[in-house]
């Protein structure tokens, strides 16, 4: 392990490093929000519409990201519709993560009892009033653990970015290796730099996760 190597290196996977994390977080806000209107489509049998998010579900939790990416950079350009290497990251990871969101968020929403519901509308409440002030905060805390898992898979997933030549963390790794073959050191900033990303987001969730358990069962 040569220290002078890897001060040489650091600047460069600190820069690769914030485009992952970027890159990583725009993914991880729209799989959040393509989760949730595919939940609530599918949750209330929108006719065509659940249908349609469920094929969608199938198809993209049923296929690597590393498909996908191809699919959006170099396939979609052959019928006119081109996206530069940042916004292929970035929506492809939002769908891959939207299709796994979905199943956390319905999960959340069809643990909901239905006496909750039966309850509000005892109280006079609307069908809006009673999603946004019974049903979709509870069926939200259901769903934390499988959202902070999920938050934590995309984040590993942005790996696959160097397939589409981002200069994110793992591109950045395989490019010095090849050039300078230093392996020891590429490979030793690559593990710290992705611990410096997940280690935050997992202590996070978890502190989420114990907050919203307190707030169920007061344990």
């Amino acid at each position: 392990m040569d220290p002078e190597v890897l001060i040489d290196y650091f600047p460069r996977y600190a820069e690769a490093f914030l485009l992952t994390v970027r890159l990583g977080f725009t993914g991880i806000f729209i799989a959040f929000v393509l989760g949730i209107v595919s939940a609530f489509f599918m949750h209330f049998k929108v006719p065509v519409l659940s249908q349609f998010f469920g094929g969608y579900i199938e198809v993209f939790r049923n296929t690597p990201l590393l498909v996908q990416l191809f699919f959006i950079y170099f396939g979609l350009p052959k019928i006119g519709i081109a996206t530069s290497a940042e916004v292929c990251g970035a929506i492809g990871l939002g769908l891959l993560g939207g299709s796994y969101m979905a199943e956390g968020f319905r999960s959340g929403l069809d643990a909901v009892s239905v006496s909750q519901t039966e309850s509000a509308l005892a109280l006079g409440m609307t069908g809006g009033q009673i999603f946004f002030n019974v049903i979709f905060p509870e069926a939200f805390t259901l769903s934390v653990p499988a959202i902070v898992a999920n938050v934590i898979f995309l984040l590993k997933e942005t790996s696959i970015f160097s397939a589409i030549s981002l200069m994110d963390l793992m591109f950045t790794a395989k490019d010095l290796i090849g050039l300078y073959y230093n392996t020891t050191e590429a490979l030793f900033l690559l593990v710290v730099f992705y611990i410096v990303m997940l280690i935050p987001v997992s202590v996070a969730g978890n502190l989420i996760e114990r907050k919203v358990r307190y707030k169920m069962f007061g344990a």
